[in-house]
């Protein structure tokens, strides 16, 4: 066998190995065997915790000796410390304060990357991002007090905001609008979502001590006809309408379930249920479309399934296939809800919404 031979063969080898590696899941070695759901037995389960997702090693796969030998091998990449979480289009979008950027997991190329932007586009502390349907990334920046844009390529595209009274947490873009919450502004602000960028209105209309006034806005979500915002200053989720009508308040603040004490992230699903993390209670709490509790999930940090910290949750209807390998036999799962946590073993928990099957 000459030299020639060899190489065709090692190269043959590798590119088999990449083949083989390409899968609709992703790596189970963080899986537990044991079936975690919310609310425990002998209550009807909505919420089973499928899987925790802390490096690039889960995402990538681990390597067969074959091919530790032939191209050496990588550390893991770990997510240090998510704030933020999006998904779209096979996609996971995590905001990660320590590293000043995102990770960035494509689940149908098996592949993690660290998205750190330099020269005009470098981030300072990205809170909550959000991909339109062009693929372009629309980051709240804190510290940089403006929202930076990055086309489907990550190329920068633009920025915008304010150096006085300016500081956003939130980006959705949503019917030719661009949301932001503003912090310091106590204000939602509502753009143009083309070049100029123009400031069309803000929410809410109601001055301080009047009833829809927003003292702390953290998060937003905007649906086909309301706008929630999680008041971190209030203790409560205030809804509106697009148009910055005051509709009503879900929560208080207090210690009992249906109660807040450090309101952040919020989604809300197709059936308008909202989801609410708390960073106190570490937990994730779930209200009706009327507003009333149904049931909660996560808890203090004692082990998978439990929340350090958390952050942000996000609501995805259209990548099952990636996590259906961690559904119980017994359920059908619905949608993932995705929450970060800033601190702990567990970084990125995957929750599944599901429903006992017949």
């Amino acid at each position: 066998m000459n030299i020639r031979l060899i190489s065709h063969f090692l190269l043959l080898s590798i590119i088999l190995l990449q083949f083989v590696s390409c899968s609709k899941k992703i790596n189970k070695s963080n899986s537990t065997a044991e079936v975690i759901v919310y609310p425990a037995p002998p209550d009807t389960a909505r919420i089973q915790y499928l899987t925790t997702i802390n490096n690039s090693l889960q995402i990538t796969g681990e390597k067969s000796k074959f091919a530790k030998f032939v191209v050496g091998e990588d550390a893991p990449l770990p997510i240090k410390k998510p704030y933020g979480v999006y998904m779209k289009n096979g996609k996971i979008y995590v905001c990660d304060l320590d590293i000043g950027g995102l990770e960035i997991i494509d689940l149908e190329t098996k592949t993690f990357d660290y998205f750190v932007p330099k020269g005009l586009g470098q981030l300072k502390m990205p809170i909550n991002c959000f991909v339109d349907d062009k693929d372009f990334i629309y980051i709240a920046d804190a510290y940089r007090k403006q929202i930076v844009i990055f086309d489907n390529n990550r190329n920068y595209v633009d920025s915008f905001g304010d150096t006085e009274g300016y500081k956003p947490t939130d980006v959705v873009v949503f019917d030719d609008k661009i949301w932001v919450a503003n912090i310091k502004g106590n204000s939602i602000l509502v753009y143009k979502n083309d070049a100029t960028h123009q400031l069309l209105y803000s929410i809410p209309r109601a001055k301080e001590g009047e009833e829809g006034f927003i003292y702390q806005p953290t998060n937003i979500s905007v649906t086909d006809d309301k706008v929630y915002v999680s008041d971190f200053g209030d203790f409560t989720i205030k809804i509106y309408t697009h148009e910055g009508e005051y509709i009503g308040v879900v929560g208080s603040y207090g210690k009992s379930m249906g109660q807040f004490a450090r309101p952040k992230g919020i989604a809300v699903d197709r059936e308008s249920n909202l989801y609410v993390v708390d960073a106190a209670f570490e937990n994730v709490q779930i209200f009706n479309n009327e507003g009333k509790l149904m049931t909660f999930f996560g808890g203090p940090y004692k082990g998978p399934g439990d929340m350090w910290l958390p952050a942000k949750v996000t609501i995805d209807y259209d990548n099952l296939e990636y996590f259906q390998q961690y559904v119980d036999k017994r359920f059908s799962l619905k949608y993932l809800v995705f929450v970060t946590n800033n601190f702990g073993p567990d970084k990125i928990n995957v929750y599944g919404y599901i429903e006992a099957k017949e």
